[in-house]
């Protein structure tokens, strides 16, 4: 007679099933019952704070298109993590949450470590939240956890559980299910949209993350293509979802409503497609749509459709959206393309630090090999990037979904794992700013601890320059806590294990960045920057 199977037992083989063997966190002592006897078959990704541990992972599920587990310390790792929650949450990245808790039987007396409002505490920056009622649940929670995070809008979720649980019987093998990860569009109402789109005589495209997101790269070209009309990127996208250097691509929307106003007048249609209605930051007043415009607006989430201002909306997948429309929409033969946009972007040759980040992306342009994926997290260096470092592949650029900084770092880790674990070699640029590369710098240690293919180049320009062009268009003088002078990153880097380089030309660069390129590990680059304040409106 055999013995019986715990719930640990149990629900290790399920989330063998699932595909689920990678776990990131950082481990605490109400979590030590799940973590005990780890299986070889198992990777735990140790991050040295939660939030770290959290955007690794964000980025790990985004590389490799499957479900991450990422386990968290009770209520305190918890809220280190909902930071980087909170990008996960708007980039749609299926993750499973756990936390662990105190033991059920002293959960009365709300003990130390005890998370009272467990189930409370991530929302709304979850789309599922659950305790299971008992131990023995612990499997079948797992298993509706993984269905409600890759349902589509996918989204992370959050599962807290008791410290007891996972020594208690189970109830037997778990139940393994399968979930549609895809919702088609309305075919009657996708119809009405192409005899809407076949009808326009100015018609301009905007593709959002989403389209990259659902694997609808090539698809999103052939619609533009056969629509021959200017196709825009939506502002701040955390995934760049169309060629830039094709010659439709008419650049990123504004940043604000009236900018947007400005960018469709003349367009008697605006086709927005896996992106916001719009994607707006700082407020300068406007009109959402110019008079004599429409807008048309596909997207896999009820909630970005609901939120719109303006325009006729469309639920399903975006990819499959994309295929059908191409197939459905007439174009008038004498429609003639958009003229090829033109980069503003200027050459300075070789210079001395600090230099322009016009300069330091230009150089980075002649050493970054074609099949370098970018993290992006320096807000106020995004045209010269766009100008110098154009994304022109699928599944290459990364951002953070959120808006908030410290995602950069650690998401830079995650991709590279999430790389290695789907075979592909290819090395990793992440462009961030000083001032973020300080709220995750921890993350570096991971880098330098599983030897990842990482070139991070740190803008240090010694401020928040995003911050004072906000207090410029806000007429906020005189705002404290905007400059970082004193700041070694380069010896930081160093002591957590990585390889670092104080870059003082655009020579140095140049050199400096192929050698990292054959280096067994990460290295940092800290190159100073001469500050400049972007246009926010």
């Amino acid at each position: 007679m055999t013995d019986q199977q715990t719930v640990h037992d149990v629900t290790f083989d399920l989330l063998r099933k699932l595909g689920l063997t990678t776990v990131f966190g950082n481990p605490g002592s109400t979590e030590q019952t799940f973590l005990q006897n780890w299986p070889d078959d198992f990777e735990y990704v140790l991050a040295l704070q939660e939030a770290s541990a959290v955007a690794m992972a964000d980025a790990f599920s985004q590389a490799t298109g499957k479900p991450a587990l990422v386990n968290l310390h009770t209520a305190a790792g918890t809220g280190n993590g909902i930071g980087s929650l909170v990008a996960a949450y708007r980039a749609n990245t299926p993750l499973i949450i756990t936390a662990g808790q105190q033991t059920r039987e002293m959960s009365l007396i709300d003990p130390y470590l005890n998370n009272p409002d467990a189930t409370e505490m991530p929302k709304p920056w979850v789309k599922w939240s659950y305790e299971p009622a008992r131990g023995e649940d612990v499997p079948a929670a797992f298993m509706q956890a993984y269905a409600m995070a890759m349902q589509a809008p996918k989204g992370p979720v959050f599962l807290s559980i008791p410290l007891d649980d996972w020594d208690k019987p189970a109830l037997g093998t778990a139940v393994v299910r399968q979930v549609s990860e895809k919702v088609a569009p309305d075919v009657q109402r996708l119809s009405a949209f192409a005899e809407r789109i076949s009808a326009a005589r100015t018609p301009m495209l905007v593709l959002g993350p989403e389209v990259d997101r659902a694997g609808g790269w090539d698809a999103g070209i052939a619609f533009a293509e056969k629509l021959r009309a200017p196709v825009y990127a939506s502002a701040l996208s955390d995934r760049v979802s169309f060629p830039e250097t094709h010659p439709l691509y008419a650049g990123p929307l504004g940043l604000t409503i009236a900018d947007v106003e400005q960018q469709i007048r003349g367009h008697d249609l605006v086709i927005v497609i896996g992106a916001p209605v719009f994607r707006y930051y700082p407020y300068v007043a406007g009109q959402y749509l110019p008079e004599g415009s429409e807008l048309l607006h596909i997207t896999s989430d009820p909630h970005v459709a609901g939120v719109a201002p303006v325009g006729d909306s469309l639920i399903g997948d975006v990819a499959v959206a994309l295929t059908q429309l191409t197939d459905m929409i007439r174009v008038p033969d004498d429609r003639q393309p958009p003229q090829p946009l033109v980069r503003t972007g200027r050459s300075e040759g070789p210079v001395q630090a600090p230099m322009s980040s016009n300069a330091l992306y230009e150089t980075l342009s002649t050493v970054k090999p074609d099949d370098a994926a970018v993290v992006m997290e320096s807000t106020s260096t995004l045209l010269d990037l766009f100008n110098w470092l154009p994304t022109t592949r699928t599944g290459s650029f990364y951002a953070t979904g959120s808006g908030g900084i410290g995602w950069g770092l650690p998401a830079a880790v995650g991709l590279a794992l999430g790389d290695r674990a789907r075979g592909v070699h290819r090395p990793i640029v992440a462009t961030i700013g000083d001032g973020s590369f300080q709220y995750s710098i921890q993350a570096l240690w991971t880098a330098a601890q599983h030897k990842l293919p990482i070139v991070f180049v740190v803008l240090r320009n010694g401020e928040y320059a995003i911050l004072k062009s906000f207090a410029e268009l806000e007429e906020t003088p005189n705002v404290p806590g905007l400059n970082l002078p004193g700041l070694d990153i380069a010896s930081v880097a160093r002591g957590f294990g990585c390889r670092a380089v104080d870059v003082d030309s655009t020579d140095m660069l140049a050199e400096q960045f192929k050698t990292s390129l054959d280096a067994d590990g990460p290295t940092v680059l800290v190159v100073p920057t001469i500050p400049q304040l972007p246009r926010l409106g």
